[in-house]
């Protein structure tokens, strides 16, 4: 309910922004003003129909919902925030020519007609301002679309860690998250990944969570040719305590990836662990530091796999050499990614928290909006370095 309702607010507050200059400002004629504020009305019941309907709806709805309202709805919610921002952004230079312009009324004896002028100019830059906002915010939608629904780009760097054995120099790990396949992305998406996966011939395949938007039942043939990934490892992200995370760590357990839940393998010289996302203690099934560490030879490298980054503050208290996360999307869509940053240490690329080094990738795939601005989807080679 909480969010629901400051949905509504910031819903309210955006599309009353947007009827006073796309409507009220571009048009002097009641009845142009009354079919404008309807179309406003009902793009704001979209945008808040579509951010809290899947919340809303039992499970067994979601993709249904999905399916419908997917599509306008999210990028309408893309294209509304760009429209906003792209308005606020014209406001001063709108408002100092208005300014100026009144500068240049000199005298009361053609007042009338300069009141007359003035209007007429007022509105002729209004609608100048809501061409250009629209012209803008529709360029920056489409070209954020085709970056969201192709191909995920390979991102390449190289980590060293002081306690890797000589001979497991060059290891490499192909780092896989948010895949999110759903309502909007399906099979034809899972290949994509995959198929850029196995171009980077990597030695492990790491996918740190946020695979599926959906159940089993819905979703089991698009994770489908997962099956031909080899020596592959899964942490659940918060996305999967939404879709039922006991029938998907069972299924994909089938296709042959390892899930570590709490949990710690020893590949050569080199520990790789998983812990279970920060959301899993929601539904009883919280991140365990101390067990997926527990029992390992602290003169051995790990690496651990946790679906968000703030969870490195936990691995880098118990010693671990290097976090692995994905959760951000890189922030999606500029500049809103600086309200990611205020709740996770990286957001993309190569950081560190407490002096341990943590990467983050972008992720493959989407959430919400179908758009990316200045984070594209990437499936990221790490190779590991001796020190």
């Amino acid at each position: 309910m909480l969010f629901a309702g400051l949905v509504l607010v910031a819903v309210a507050a955006s599309h009353g922004y947007l009827w006073l200059r796309l409507v009220r400002d571009t048009t002097r004629h009641p009845r142009a003003r009354r079919i404008g504020a309807w179309v406003v009305g009902a793009l704001a019941l979209l945008f808040a129909v579509t951010a809290v309907g899947n919340r809303a709806l039992p499970r067994r709805f979601e993709m249904t919902f999905e399916r419908v309202v997917g599509w306008p709805g999210y990028v309408w919610i893309a294209a509304a925030a760009y429209l906003s921002l792209a308005l606020l952004v014209l406001e001063l230079p709108v408002r100092l020519a208005t300014w100026v312009r009144g500068l240049r009324r000199t005298s009361a004896e053609n007042a009338t007609t300069s009141e007359d002028a003035d209007r007429s100019r007022r509105l002729l830059v209004a609608r100048g301002a809501a061409i250009a906002a629209g012209l803008a915010a529709t360029g920056v939608t489409a070209a954020g679309m085709v970056t969201a629904l192709g191909p995920p780009r390979t991102r390449r760097v190289q980590i060293p860690l002081a306690k890797l054995p000589r001979g497991m120099d060059g290891t490499r790990i192909a780092l896989v998250s948010d895949v999110h396949l759903g309502a909007l992305l399906g099979r034809a998406h899972t290949e994509r990944v995959v198929a850029a996966v196995e171009a980077l011939d990597a030695d492990i395949v790491a996918m740190v969570g946020d695979l599926v938007d959906g159940t089993v039942g819905d979703l089991a043939d698009a994770v489908a040719p997962l099956r031909a990934l080899r020596n592959a490892y899964f942490v659940t992200g918060n996305h999967e305590y939404f879709s039922g995370h006991e029938d998907w760590v069972e299924h994909l357990g089938t296709l042959g990836l390892r899930v570590l839940r709490n949990a710690r393998v020893e590949l050569g010289g080199l520990d790789l662990a998983g812990v279970n996302d920060a959301t899993g203690g929601t539904v009883g099934d919280p991140p365990d530091y101390d067990l997926a560490l527990a029992g390992r030879d602290p003169a051995r490298p790990v690496v651990l796999l946790a679906h968000q980054p703030v969870q490195a503050h936990e691995a880098a208290r118990r010693g671990v050499d290097l976090q692995l996360s994905g959760h951000t999307h890189g922030g999606q869509l500029w500049p809103f990614h600086h309200v990611t940053r205020m709740s996770q240490p990286v957001i993309s690329g190569l950081g560190a928290v407490d002096d341990m080094p943590v990467y983050v990738t972008n992720g493959a795939g989407f959430w919400g909006p179908p758009v990316r601005v200045g984070a594209p989807p990437d499936v990221t080679l790490i190779e590991l370095r001796s020190a």
